[in-house]
């Protein structure tokens, strides 16, 4: 079987492949058409499965865990993903297929022969220290001691940079040539980084595409023995409006928090309706059915919402599922949510204002940022950075609270095929679908994956 590299390049356009000249040379070309919400964990969840958000459950990149009472983003274990993945639809027909995994989302727990993926190591005394976590065992120390520790710190937040994407290729590249997988699947998450915080069609977007496709030359060429498709989950289009979501449903008496050492808390338990923002979307969860047309109707009257989705509505996007809230708010073209819900930046979590994916409830972009308000920001850092490498406690209290300095979003559908994202595939047979419309749908790559491997999907029945 001919090996099926997969590179998850977050974040290509057709637009930005003008300044890639070695993924644009790798073939046919056609517009993806993604799912909503157009987020990491969604997306990836539909290209590996095929199914919709519906039928997956990957509602978003988090949503509230109704059982535990609980918003979580950024979970990682594969159990929450419904659906067979491909390399488990691969092995039903060749029970040897081997498959490897790196930093693809939800991978811990998943059925691939390799894994590789961020998991930082939470010491007891509450410092964090970077590293993955890699199957088989063995596989970490051989990876760390040619690559050096996982890049954490340069993977998100401030300081976020090539370097963690340099790292996965590196991964990539070894796990290629000393394990040889039939199916490689690479996240390559840098355009990502300075497509939010400056824009896409920023200077800064353009040398990131390019230090991008530089990066991936010397993992193109090992691949040449191999099918090669290229991908991205979404486009990222200009962010100018920010939307206080939880804030408008606050200063409607439905949602509540508690307070805790002069801070505030998002408190679900009580609240009549609160937002999860993600990006360009959020769920909104109301638990009194009584509470639906109030909540509607503020939302209806707040400046940057433009649709609202009820259950009913939800089914018609492929987004009623359980974990979604009661309803589904997509953002204006140029707006985005944000999570906050205090009304006094004094009164602001202590996770507000540094890089906690996990225990905030809602995506935070402001976390690529140091705060432009505070000169000392980097002097601080680089203090606590000290404590860190002494061994230390340490806080890093660098993200600003002013969101304005966000300049690129994503989340809902692409209003136009040029800011949406784009497959590449060096297979030199074009699909006759593809073909006739220059257009695959991102439930259809599934497909298109297992048939590039000879494998008639058709005929295995799910």
């Amino acid at each position: 079987m001919k090996p099926l590299v997969v590179l998850n390049v977050v974040g290509m356009t057709p637009a930005l492949l003008e300044h890639m000249p070695n993924l644009s040379r790798l073939g046919w070309q056609a517009e993806l058409g993604t799912v909503l919400p157009a987020v990491t964990c969604s997306a990836q969840a539909t290209l590996l499965t095929g199914l919709t958000p519906a039928q997956h459950g990957i509602v978003g990149n988090g949503w509230y865990f109704r059982d535990l009472g609980e918003i979580h983003l950024w979970r990682q274990h594969n159990r929450l993903v419904g659906g067979e993945k491909l390399w488990e639809t691969a092995r039903r027909a060749h029970p040897g297929y081997t498959a490897a995994n790196i930093c693809w989302w939800y991978a811990m727990g998943a059925s691939t022969d390799i894994t590789v993926t961020p998991r930082p190591i939470y010491h007891a005394d509450g410092r964090k220290s970077p590293d993955c976590y890699v199957r088989p065992p063995g596989l970490h120390d051989e990876l760390t001691g040619a690559l050096g520790e996982f890049p954490l710190f340069q993977y998100w937040g401030p300081t976020a940079a090539l370097a963690s994407s340099e790292w996965i290729i590196g991964a990539a590249r070894k796990v290629l040539v000393e394990k040889r997988p039939d199916l490689l699947l690479v996240y390559v998450p840098h355009l990502d980084y300075d497509l939010q915080r400056f824009g896409p069609s920023s200077p800064q977007a353009v040398k990131a595409a390019a230090d991008v496709d530089r990066a991936l030359a010397p993992l193109l060429a090992d691949a040449s023995d191999a099918t090669i498709v290229a991908l991205s989950e979404y486009g990222i289009t200009d962010a100018r409006r920010p939307v206080d979501i939880n804030r408008a449903l606050r200063a409607a008496g439905l949602l509540e928090v508690y307070a805790q050492a002069g801070m505030e808390y998002l408190d679900p338990w009580t609240s009549r309706a609160f937002a999860v923002a993600d990006h360009q979307i959020a769920h909104v969860y109301v638990a009194d059915p009584a509470d639906l047309p109030r909540t509607r109707a503020v939302l209806a009257d707040l400046p940057g919402v433009d649709v609202l989705y009820d259950r009913d509505a939800q089914a018609s996007v492929g987004l009623d599922h359980e974990r979604s809230g009661e309803l589904v708010a997509v953002a204006e073209p140029d707006a985005w949510f944000t999570y906050y819900y205090w009304t006094d930046d004094h009164r602001a979590p202590d996770f507000a204002r540094g890089v906690d994916i996990h225990r905030k409830p809602g995506y935070d972009p402001a976390e690529l940022f140091f705060d432009p308000a505070d000169p000392l920001v980097k002097a601080r850092a680089g203090v606590n950075l000290a404590r860190k490498k002494l061994g230390l406690r340490y806080t890093m209290n660098v993200v600003p609270l002013n969101p304005s300095c966000v300049r690129g979003t994503h989340g809902r559908l692409p209003d136009r095929a040029a800011d949406g994202p784009v497959l590449l595939c060096s297979d030199p047979v074009v699909p006759r679908s593809v073909e006739h419309t220059g257009r695959i749908t991102a439930t259809e790559v599934h497909t298109l994956l297992l048939e590039l491997q000879g494998i008639p999907a058709e005929d295995l029945s799910r």
